[in-house]
């Protein structure tokens, strides 16, 4: 089955008089759909189709909004104004649309006291004002405990 370069179906043909209208049009002879009873197949400029679709594939991946992880760590025994200045951050993060990971960092003897890092963590996400949502929920790691947030879209 043969289509013509303006979408025209031209009939069922052999493949090598396909060609030769092709050739004759200085066009190329593309398989549309293989597996159809008849092969179809298109006459068409197959590098514009090609750069088409390298151009659509361009457009999309730009359109396309990333969102990116910020990361803030804190630790056990952090001082309440370094929090807060860490609540800033994580508020401005949160209003450009990135997610943050959460570390609570456990030093040493402060491996001891995984409820009390437990604990400073919730409340430190207690006391976050913008709008969020727990994406991943606390876990344990190593050094200590992360959770993700992310902003809440409206």
């Amino acid at each position: 089955m043969l289509v013509g370069e303006d979408g025209a179906q031209l009939g069922e043909m052999s493949s090598s008089q396909a060609l030769a209208l092709a050739r004759e049009k200085e066009l190329d002879l593309v398989e549309v759909s293989p597996k159809a009873q008849p092969p179809v197949c298109r006459i068409m400029d197959y590098g514009k189709e090609q750069y088409k679709q390298s151009k659509q594939q361009r457009l999309a991946k730009a359109k396309q909004k990333s969102t990116e992880t910020k990361g803030i760590r804190l630790g056990l025994r952090t001082d309440k104004h370094d929090l807060s200045n860490k609540q800033n951050q994580i508020e401005k993060f949160l209003k450009k649309g990135n997610k943050v990971k959460i570390e609570i960092v456990l030093k040493g003897r402060e491996k001891a006291h995984q409820d009390l890092a437990r604990e400073n963590l919730k409340n430190f996400l207690g006391q976050i004002e913008t709008p969020y949502k727990i994406e991943e929920d606390i876990k344990r790691f190593p050094a200590g405990f992360n959770v993700i947030i992310a902003p809440v879209s409206e």
